[in-house]
């Protein structure tokens, strides 16, 4: 106890002394005023640059991660044979790891996705050329865009979108009359000449090209080129569709008869391609047979896909799809079918319905009413992946290590395998180039803090210099070396302190500016952003400071040995 009072006395002197001496310190000689001064300037300019480098670097990088994580999410989960979340291979959407991963406490959502790659086209546009004759000639042309429809659906979570939507609105998906809307990237609609409100022809690749009408009904823009120019958001379901994922099935009447006897006819799509048919007495691949109806009848088509057996479980391929036809006859029920063809070759038909899928037939003796219902599809069961999001970036470690524990490599009842993989993965070259940003941090700290650390050093041999005679006279009376050395140290401190302030003031009113108008832009093709981010942080704030403080302090106990060497008569007597 004694030590520590006798200590805190001692401290409490030295402060003192250091207290009373400081202004003549900043306000001294012609030698030592100017050296003070920079010695000041230099930490005021290392808190500036520091703090706004921090400031900006960290903005940046949480700019650019939410912004890409926006367009694809932290954590995607999808077939395991497949290399890229753009083509990934169709799984089944009801999976029993969803529900353990809805109770994880670091995830925020999970939304079921699928991609499909599309060729938009713009309207006609008219351009007028100059011929060598002299005569003028129009050519009209059309432009044609690239991009990839991202089919989402009610439960998506359009957070993202809906902060950069700069027109129009968020489409609702649990409406049937939203299903060909879609929202695409400023730059898109630019390029194109869309606007709110167009249809818009879209093309995409199968074994049939399909093309598809949509209604643009929001533009949204991020600033990150790359992938405003690639993603447009659209209905799941459409790209359900689409992918031909799931069987589709229906039942038709070929134009086609077989001894007067009409053909029942199965279309389906869908599947491997390997399809089987069961028409009520099993599986097998007739697509059709010949069909004399003499009675009120309904026909049932069962179809799926197969690997090598049609004999095949069920859960092991494909979900089946399910049609129907019915049939109603009229006349003499007994008599033979006698149809026959127009001079077209068509079966004539007596449309019964819009739609075109109630329609009448007949023979002259008897009259068949054919009433179909198309299979609901099985497309719907199927997605290209699911989106996870977690709740806080730095636990996207954690999180992701829980769910590849429950997905990762383990059979699912459906005969599937999955693999999970995060932003980083799918976009490592702009993690990676984020990960550089650190590094140039810590190089630019490390020399402004050098800087001031010379500088202030510099600043405490010239103090010590001008005061030797105070050192001679504090030696004389008693005062350890120790002792004199802390009240160099306290000033310099303090002269830290002051250029602290200053570079504080200065720095935060330079990110405040920037943060909240903006003034100095980017060019969003090189940098993702369109102008300076700028991310405050008081951790980030307060270890600068107090980094700044201590490093600087504990640097210039080294020149402070200087006070060691000085001898008390001579000090007294130096001038």
């Amino acid at each position: 106890m004694y030590f520590s009072r006798k200590a805190l006395s001692n401290l409490a002197f030295e402060y003192f002394i250091s207290k009373k001496t400081l202004k003549g310190v900043v306000q001294g000689k012609k030698v030592s005023k100017p050296i003070v001064r920079i010695s000041i300037i230099s930490i005021a300019l290392a808190i500036i640059v520091n703090l706004i480098t921090i400031a900006v670097v960290t903005g940046f990088q949480q700019e650019v991660r939410q912004k890409v994580s926006g367009f694809g999410s932290h954590i995607f989960v999808m077939d395991a044979g497949e290399n890229s979340i753009f083509e990934s291979a169709p799984l089944r959407r009801e999976q029993p790891f969803i529900k353990a991963l809805e109770k994880d406490p670091g995830i925020s959502s999970i939304s079921a996705v699928g991609y499909k790659p599309v060729l938009f086209q713009s309207d006609e546009r008219e351009t007028t050329f100059e011929l060598p004759s002299g005569k003028d000639t129009t050519e009209y042309q059309y432009q044609v865009h690239g991009a990839v429809i991202k089919g989402v659906d009610s439960t998506f979570n359009w957070n993202f979108f809906k902060k950069n939507l700069v027109k129009g609105v968020i489409p609702d998906y649990s409406i049937d009359t939203c299903e060909n809307h879609i929202v695409i990237s400023k730059r898109l609609s630019k390029d194109l000449n869309y606007k709110i409100g167009d249809r818009v022809s879209a093309f995409f690749v199968k074994n049939t090209p399909v093309k598809r009408k949509f209604r643009i009904v929001g533009i949204y823009e991020t600033g990150l080129e790359e992938f405003d120019k690639q993603i447009v958001l659209g209905n799941l379901k459409t790209v359900q569709e689409l992918n031909d994922w799931g069987i589709q099935a229906s039942i038709e009447i070929a134009d086609t008869l077989i001894d007067g006897q009409i053909v029942i006819k199965a279309n389906a799509s869908g599947g491997n391609g390997n399809l089987r048919y069961d028409w009520g007495n099993g599986f097998n691949t007739y697509i059709g047979f010949g069909l004399c109806p003499k009675n009120d009848t309904v026909i049932r088509l069962v179809v799926s896909d197969y690997w090598t057996s049609l004999d095949e479980d069920l859960s092991e391929t494909t979900m089946p799809d399910t049609a129907y036809l019915k049939m109603t006859v009229e006349g003499d029920l007994s008599s033979r079918c006698v149809f026959e063809l127009n001079s077209d070759q068509e079966l004539e038909r007596e449309y019964l319905s819009e739609d075109g899928r109630k329609f009448a037939i007949t023979d002259g003796v008897k009259r068949i009413i054919c009433e179909f219902q198309e299979g609901k599809g099985s497309s719907s069961n199927y997605i290209g992946g699911f989106e996870i999001t977690v709740k806080d970036w730095s636990t996207l470690d954690e999180v992701m290590a829980r769910v590849k524990d429950k997905v990762d490599l383990r059979l699912t009842p459906y005969g599937e395998v999955m693999k999970t993989t995060s932003i980083v993965d799918n976009q490592p070259d702009i993690f990676m180039w984020l990960g550089f940003l650190d590094i140039n941090v810590i190089i630019i700290l490390t020399l402004m803090i050098l800087i001031g650390i010379i500088n202030m050093g510099s600043a405490l041999l010239v103090l010590i210099l001008i005061r030797t005679n105070f050192i001679g006279m504090m030696k004389a009376m008693g005062a350890s070396n120790w002792s004199i050395r802390k009240i160099f140290l306290i000033q310099a401190g303090f002269l830290i302190g002051r250029g602290m302030i200053w570079g504080n003031v200065i720095g935060l009113a330079i990110c405040l500016i920037q943060k909240y108008t903006g003034f100095i832009s980017l060019n969003p093709e090189v940098y993702y952003l369109t102008e300076v981010p700028i991310e405050l942080n008081i951790w980030h704030w307060l270890m600068l400071n107090a980094g700044t403080l201590i490093v600087c302090l504990i640097a210039l106990i080294i020149p402070s040995v200087v006070i060691t060497r000085i001898n008390p008569v001579k000090a007294i007597k130096f001038n």
